[in-house]
């Protein structure tokens, strides 16, 4: 191996070969290895990776959706499956996966779920199939080209506009300030240590730092992909790391991404993740949040100043100060608008602003011209040309102001951020265009089916659905035969997974090119857990926590003596339920917020009679199986604020068009919030407890309230407040 010398900086770094995939085969081997004897089909493939789990057993809802995913790879149609919590969906998909020629590409909405994936069920699997495909399976994770040390970056990283390590934004723009000097002293002694990890590390991937290093210092060493000059321009393109991933991907029988880069490759036209046949869409729901989030863009007065700044010798001096002007003036028109949706366009002092910002940057980029392989510097070039492109478009989007965007003003509490934000009111045209086209796209999770149907969701992500059927004579004889009385759910008996509630439409299971498959889950939910909802407590409207929703909340703590999370809808709400608790009790109550998110967890694990309590990253992000959680409080329904802007304006949309847009947005939010926060109780065949509901519309709304109640786990159902406690008090005896 040989060093090379590059860059003014005069960085070195040994020269490797780009890594291969983990348990690497080349494409050649791979191809030999499947040819060998008869190919074994998904489902052998599944029953040798649960044989290979100390006590695995097969689960009849893993089979089934490991046989429908076989059956669509086959057809071409593409599948929605609903896969209960315990199901062991991760396993019911890549088992077929492995009979997929090329590449199979998984997705993922979180980081837990990522690891999990590639830290355990992965390898698992490889060791236990290995002996039928008779070769080790491989598979590679591809994140954002952020996500890696970029090796020219870190080259200029002490000389790259210096403005930029001590000085975040002027102190004459409204919210600015300069930062301490001293942070330059901290961010070189970052700096320092991640150019040492850069002789160390095979893949150069952050999440591999350890301790890591905070944001401002990683944006010094990492490289956005439209600021990358290609690895034929740079001078480090020989041992790029993101190059390195992406060919580990090309090279890999599984592929693993997530959400973020999957929306990015989609609308760059489906460059970055390599091609494949078969995509996997885990955690499904979160997809068009992610595309949404991807396809938006904002304009910030501290980006602008950076952007002026790091183009400002490539630029003759009056266009660099009409850069500045612009950016003064977005800062003036953001200091004057109020926080929210822009329902009557652009304010004038923004349109100004924006229309300064298109000119300045049209001119910038005029000036800068065509990177070239000559250039003294292209990777600078590439960064500021990209960074004035994107601003450049923006402007050009808000100043448009089309039907199919949203505008808003957005700012914080502190009042240190302050942004023009645009976005697509929807993203399904860009599913229907761009998701499923030549590759077969199998979408699972556990809340697909809201309300008992799969067409809410699938219209969401791009699917033509046909309108729900009108309910079976028996359904609705049913339904009028039950219908003064309470809800069948409450009888005894067990509610099993699936079941609807009597008169509800038949399930929507399929529209043109694709399917649906609810497997349930394993759990016995009717005999594990009850969901309660309180519905003589006061239909909720004021903001925090009402007093009665209070009183309670701490009945049903008391009860069960603590091993309580709280889903709360507001930081108020949860702080005056902490407040309480802390004040009438002598429980231990961790609050979000006042520690880590990680350590509140921890410690909610291990210290029995503890409560924890937070708002709404707490609603999916919590994994407690076991007796430290045997109660979850959830204190009313999560529809979407008034003032959130994209659920607003969709919502306005569909009552312009004559509907609901209640009904056809702000309840289908819901639901899936709402299954989320459920989904906290029962995470194992031997968790009890209780799911709470303080919010009596769940109960009395006859609109919407059967509607979420269909979208959630088959409890047995009570209204009754002694029954919920009796259960609680029994369990805290045991």
């Amino acid at each position: 191996m040989g060093a090379v010398a590059v860059g003014g900086g005069g960085y070195r770094r040994t020269v490797t070969p780009p890594r291969t995939a983990t348990g690497s085969a080349t494409p050649s081997a791979r191809a030999k290895g499947r040819r060998r004897g008869a190919r074994p089909s998904g489902t052998e493939l599944l029953a040798a990776a649960v044989g290979a789990v100390p006590g695995g057993t097969a689960r009849p809802g893993q089979q089934q959706m490991t046989t429908a995913i076989e059956e669509c790879v086959t057809s071409g149609e593409h599948l929605l499956v609903q896969a209960g919590t315990g199901t062991g969906k991760s396993l019911a998909y890549l088992a077929p996966a492995l009979t997929v020629d090329g590449p199979v590409v998984v997705s993922t909405a979180t980081l837990a779920l990522q690891s999990q994936l590639v830290d355990h069920d992965l390898p698992r699997l490889a060791d236990a199939v290995e002996p039928l495909l008779g070769r080790r399976p491989t598979f590679a994770v591809l994140k954002g080209r952020h996500h890696y040390l970029c090796l020219a970056r870190l080259d200029n990283s002490t000389a790259d506009e210096p403005e930029d390590t001590l000085f975040d934004a002027p102190a004459a723009r409204p919210g600015g300030g300069t930062k301490w000097l001293g942070e330059a002293g901290r961010l070189g002694k970052q700096i320092e240590r991640l150019r040492d990890w850069a002789e160390k590390t095979d893949t150069g991937d952050r999440d591999e730092l350890d301790p890591g290093v905070d944001d401002q210092a990683w944006r010094l060493v990492s490289m956005p992909s439209r600021e990358c000059v290609g690895a034929t321009r740079c001078p480090f393109g020989a041992e790029c790391f993101a190059e390195a991933s992406r060919a580990r991907a090309r090279e890999a029988d599984i592929v693993v991404t997530n959400h973020s880069l999957l929306a990015v490759d989609m609308l760059a036209d489906r460059h970055i993740v390599p091609p494949h046949k078969l995509l996997i869409v885990d955690e499904a729901h979160e997809l068009a949040d992610r595309v949404s989030s991807a396809a938006q863009a904002e304009l910030v007065p501290e980006l602008i100043d950076r952007t002026t700044r790091r183009a400002r010798t490539l630029l003759r001096p009056e266009t660099a100060d009409a850069l500045t002007a612009a950016g003064d003036a977005l800062a003036v028109g953001l200091a004057e608008a109020p926080a929210g949706r822009l329902t009557a366009g652009l304010p004038s002092p923004l349109r100004e602003a924006c229309t300064l910002l298109d000119a300045a940057t049209r001119t910038a980029l005029d000036a800068i011209g065509e990177v070239k392989s000559d250039d003294p510097d292209p990777v600078r070039k590439q960064q500021a040309k990209a960074a004035l492109d994107d601003l450049s478009t923006t402007a050009q989007r808000l100043l448009e102001e089309a039907d199919h965007d949203v505008a808003w003003v957005e700012k914080n509490d502190s009042g240190s951020r302050r942004a023009l934000v645009v976005a697509p009111l929807s993203v399904a045209g860009t599913l229907a265009t761009h998701l499923y086209d030549e590759r077969t796209v199998v979408a699972t999770s556990a809340t697909l089916a809201l309300g008992g149907r799969f067409d809410t969701v699938a219209r969401a992500l791009g699917l033509d659905a046909p309108p729900p059927a009108p309910p079976s004579p028996a359904a609705a004889a049913q339904a009028a035969r039950t219908a003064p009385g309470r809800p069948v759910a409450e009888a005894p008996g067990r509610r099993l997974a699936g079941d609807t509630n009597p008169g509800s439409v038949v399930p929507a299971t399929e529209g043109p090119g694709w399917r649906s498959l609810d497997v349930g889950s394993p759990f016995d939910y009717a005999r594990q857990g009850i969901l309660y909802v309180a519905a003589h407590l006061p239909r909720p409207s004021v903001s925090g926590l009402p007093d009665p929703a209070g009183e309670e909340l701490l009945g049903l703590v008391e009860a069960l003596g603590g091993r309580t999370l709280g889903l709360f809808s507001s930081r108020r709400a949860a702080q005056q339920a902490a407040e309480l608790l802390r004040a009438r009790t002598d429980l231990p109550v961790l609050l979000q917020g006042e520690e880590a998110l990680p350590l509140l967890v921890r410690r909610f694990r291990e210290e029995r009679s503890s409560c924890l309590f937070g708002v709404m990253s707490l609603w999916q992000g919590v994994d407690v199986p076991g007796d430290a959680c045997q109660l979850v409080v959830i204190d009313r329904l999560p529809f979407p604020r008034p003032d959130e802007p994209l659920a607003a304006a969709r919502a306005a949309a569909v009552d312009a068009g004559g509907g609901s847009g209640f009904a056809a947005v702000s309840v289908p939010i819901a639901a899936v919030r709402l299954a989320q926060g459920v989904g906290r109780l029962i995470r194992a065949t031997g968790d009890k407890g209780v799911v709470a509901v303080l919010d009596s519309r769940l109960e009395t709304a006859r609109g919407y309230g059967p509607f979420l109640r269909r979208s959630l786990p088959p409890f047995w159902y009570t209204t009754r407040p002694e029954v919920a406690r009796g259960a609680l008090q029994r369990l805290a005896t045991t």
